[in-house]
């Protein structure tokens, strides 16, 4: 059983730990044929402000030409400083994060300090190599890790491709269906050293954009009180940006449109 032995608290990778008792879902469905259709998430993003990111998500999630889910959340919390958004398979992204929180919390425990935010991004790359199996058959997560470097005094952004390989980018990084128009929009709107309204309303404004040319993409709706998800990473801490924060962000933004044509 896991804990007996004391291989258990000598291995501060929790990941590893659980492939070595054979609990790990790399092997999961090894051979089998992936479901023909399941929850996909979709548009993500992650920007740099003055100080630190933000990092959004629309709610959306669909199950082929369906809607699955208007309300799925797509960024989670890592742990204090970090913050990790999902596209992809949900069912698998879900536990991808779920593992990964437990991953950084193990070694906090086991080594008696917090990864560096580059060390973590790494162990999200292992992770995502360790699942392999999974990617043959289709099921494919791609994340977004964004979080605040305590070491350098500022806000860093990792993207990831399907097999784990991991990049780092200097401004701002979208993913997902709608990911390439939202990088337009954010590549209209961003500047350097922007202000925490601005650079919410930069992330919302991206992700109506998004919406409004992929159908997998959810954008706000404001009669059943849905807006993106959205946290905000800094110095002191990763939090959720409060609804009604990102509700005027999403009104100063069809304000300007509606000012604009």
């Amino acid at each position: 059983m896991i804990g007996e032995g004391p291989a258990f608290g000598a291995n501060p990778s929790f990941f590893e730990m659980v492939g070595q008792q054979g609990l790990g879902s790399g092997d999961a469905g090894r051979g089998g044929e992936a479901p023909l259709a399941m929850p996909h998430g979709t548009t993500i993003l992650a920007l740099k402000f003055a100080d630190g990111v933000v990092v959004a998500g629309d709610r959306r999630a669909t199950e082929g030409h369906a809607i699955a889910d208007r309300r799925m959340d797509k960024v989670y919390p890592a742990d204090e400083y970090s913050t990790v958004a999902i596209a992809g398979v949900a069912a698998q992204a879900i536990e991808m994060v779920r593992l990964f929180q437990t991953e950084l919390e193990h070694y906090e425990k086991v080594e008696g300090e917090q990864l560096s935010l580059e060390g973590k991004a790494n162990r999200l790359s292992q992770m995502l190599r360790g699942w392999m199996p999974l990617i043959m058959q289709g099921l494919i997560v791609v994340p977004i890790f964004a979080g605040y470097d305590l070491r350098r005094g500022a806000g860093r952004i990792f993207r990831y491709d399907v097999i784990g390989g991991r990049y780092e980018e200097i401004d701002f990084h979208s993913t997902g269906s709608g990911g390439r128009d939202a990088k337009g929009s954010l590549k209209k709107r961003y500047t350097d050293g922007m202000s925490r309204d601005e650079a919410i309303q930069a992330a919302v404004e991206a992700l109506v954009d998004a919406a409004e040319e992929d159908s997998a993409t959810g954008g706000p709706d404001p009669e059943r009180g849905i807006y993106p998800t959205v946290y905000v990473v800094t110095r002191e801490g990763a939090d959720e940006a409060p609804e009604d924060e990102v509700k005027a962000a999403y009104e100063v933004v069809q304000g300007r449109r509606e000012v604009t044509g």
